[in-house]
């Protein structure tokens, strides 16, 4: 491997601990946030200024609404250049995607943010930064980003009740000669019968054989 074509990932990759922040809550719990004027930091430490030794143009931007929500969010895409100063030439563009909600549903009602295509420009930077390895071992770790899928196991289903099989009420546990049995134990000594209805066999088993 040449360790060249790492030269810019090793000096993006590591992120200091000021720079990062634990999400609490919400959807993200239990992930990392790196704040975004690290990212321009550190672009500008190893290229320079902004303008000069990188850059970025808005290539599009967008509404996008959802019918089945009723929430609208707003899309940037960007390309990203640097410049190379090993041959004086900008680089091939880099490109970003990024979102941020416009319109959102919320306790109180509606909240439309004025920020919406900042905060997507912001976003979209990053995606196309981390392609350089800006903020790369925090992307490497697991559960780190809002990507990372949520492997947390879900919670079974609760059981369905036990019911009588002739009168569909459900079946309970039952005291007798003293001795308490649960719902699952009466359901097995009574033939999946309610109290009722097993009494109500019985009764007619006697009388079938008094006859």
């Amino acid at each position: 491997m040449d360790e060249k074509n790492l030269e810019l990932y090793k000096a993006f990759r590591s992120v200091p601990e000021n720079a990062q922040r634990a999400i609490t809550g919400g959807r993200l719990k239990g992930k990392t946030e790196i704040n975004p004027m690290w990212r321009i930091k550190a672009l500008t430490e190893v290229f320079g200024p902004c303008g000069i030794g990188w850059k970025y143009e808005i290539v599009k931007k967008w509404l996008e609404p959802c019918e089945q929500t009723g929430e609208t969010a707003a899309f940037v895409d960007i390309n990203l250049y640097f410049l190379d100063k090993n041959t004086g030439a900008w680089s091939e563009p880099i490109p970003g995607t990024g979102g941020s909600m416009f319109c959102a549903k919320e306790r109180s009602g509606p909240n439309c943010s004025d920020e919406c295509y900042k905060m997507a420009l912001t976003d979209a930077l990053s995606v196309a930064a981390k392609a350089l390895g800006v903020g790369a071992d925090i992307y490497w770790q697991a559960d780190a980003t809002k990507y990372t899928a949520d492997t947390t196991p879900a919670a079974p289903p609760p059981a369905a009740p036990l019911v009588c099989r002739k009168c569909g009420r459900p079946l309970q546990g039952v005291i007798q000669n003293g001795k308490k049995y649960t719902a699952e134990e009466a359901q097995k000594a009574l033939d999946g019968l309610c109290v009722a209805c097993w009494k109500e066999r019985k009764k007619a088993q006697n009388e079938d054989t008094t006859t």
